[in-house]
């Protein structure tokens, strides 16, 4: 039985996306890993998953002939031209992250990934395992996270500029639509002179997520360029968002910097965001976090693991996968980078109730996310073209950003892309 809390979050389901996994093995057990001589297991992810040295060292310490190589990609695009160059060719990592946003492109080939066993079904949410199970019923990803999104603000210059800094009064603050969003931004820029937003595509990002059919709808029919909502969204970022951004897009060297810097003073935030901000602003004592979204809720992210099937150690990946997605472990990452949970299990424990993220002003993230979760209610259908499509419009804002192209001409240039797909 869920409790009302976990049902609210579970409605995440049928609005937001498209679960799991058990405990980990204790030292000792009968399994793949303790079998025969030393194994090296690579993971790949990107980002920040909360998989720290001390957290991967608990599972070597339990497997002692197990040792972890674990390679992180700066951001999901490199991680998913590498995962769709070297798929079913092998040179994957034996444990594979894989963002929600081209997870469907790779459930196109869930032949070549291996199937998780039947022991670890039915300890997601619903959607999230929904999502990861093939035509066949094979469960082949390993559910992470999932994103739901709050807003992340750097109280001290909130304060200089004259507006509200605690994390109630910002909630207020921020309480309406987009529009409003930008307004506030507007006195931001004219009371400092500087950008509130820290990326304009994230804005575009947190629009896009809350619009169930963006680009294609499920009968495969392309909506992308006729599609009013998203010329609306497009409008929107170009005209006002990108006047008020410190930049384009996110995850430069530039961009990283910036989080201690002071050039911009909020951030969209998914759970995961928390710990790459806390991650690259380690220093900064004035980052907080409050329970509110533009236009209600929206979640951004969530990730799988999978395992090649090609790989040398697949049942030894499988056994890798389970211990690095069980509610437990779970938690850990969520305390090391805000990475919301998806096991039902974890979200039903009083741990992330009453978790709190000493960084963040001792802010209750446990509570503020789950009201966030409980905040979605809508979530864009994706197919397995979705990412392309994304990925081209979001070009499109980096060159009115950067004045290679007006508005109107660069997205004159994305239609002709569409089209050209």
């Amino acid at each position: 039985m869920l409790s009302r809390r976990t049902k609210a979050i579970a409605a995440l389901a049928g609005a937001a996306s498209f679960a799991l996994i058990a405990t980990g093995c204790a030292a000792g057990d009968d399994t793949a890993s303790d079998d025969g001589g030393p194994i090296e297991l690579t993971v790949a992810t990107f980002n920040n998953f909360g998989y720290t040295d001390e957290l991967l060292q608990e599972y070597m310490d339990e497997h002692p002939n197990v040792t972890i190589v674990h390679n992180v990609a700066a951001e999901s695009g490199d991680a998913r031209a590498n995962y769709f160059q070297k798929l079913g060719k092998g040179g994957l990592a034996d444990v594979e992250a894989v963002e929600i946003d081209w997870f469907a492109e790779a459930m196109q080939y869930s032949d070549l990934l291996a199937e998780a066993p039947d022991s670890v079904k039915g300890r997601w949410l619903d959607w999230k395992e929904a999502a990861a199970t093939d035509a066949d019923g094979r469960l082949i990803g390993f559910g992470t996270d999932i994103g739901p999104q709050g807003i992340c603000y750097r109280a001290d210059l909130f304060e200089s500029a004259g507006l509200p800094s605690d994390r109630e009064s910002v909630a207020e603050l921020f309480d309406g639509d987009w529009e409003h969003f930008l307004d506030v931004a507007d006195q931001y820029r004219e009371a400092t002179g500087k950008p509130m937003i820290d990326s304009a595509n994230s804005v575009l990002q947190g629009i896009v997520n809350q619009i169930e059919y963006t680009y294609t709808e499920p009968d495969g029919t392309v909506i992308a360029t006729e599609n009013p909502e998203i010329a609306d969204a497009y409008e929107l970022v170009t005209e006002r968002a990108i006047p008020n951004s410190a930049y384009s897009g996110q995850w430069s060297d530039d961009w990283f910097a910036s989080m201690a810097n002071g050039e911009f003073a909020t951030m969209l935030c998914p759970g995961w965001m928390l710990g790459v901000i806390s991650g690259s602003a380690a220093d900064v004592s004035g980052w907080d976090v409050a329970d509110v979204f533009p236009n209600g809720g929206g979640n951004w992210g969530g990730s799988y693991l999978t395992v090649p099937a090609d790989g040398e150690n697949v049942e030894a990946a499988l056994e890798l996968a389970d211990w690095l997605t069980s509610p437990e472990t779970q938690m850990k990452a969520f305390a090391n980078a805000g990475t919301f949970p998806s096991q039902v299990e974890a979200l039903e424990g009083e741990e992330l109730a009453g978790a709190t993220n000493e960084y963040f002003n001792d802010a209750p993230t446990g509570e503020i996310l789950s009201s966030r979760a409980e905040a979605v209610s809508v979530a864009p259908y994706k197919d397995a073209d979705y990412f392309k499509y994304h990925d081209a419009l979001q070009n499109a804002v980096n060159r009115v950003f950067d004045g290679s192209e007006d508005a109107t001409s660069s997205w004159n240039t994305w239609v002709a892309e569409v089209e050209a797909f």
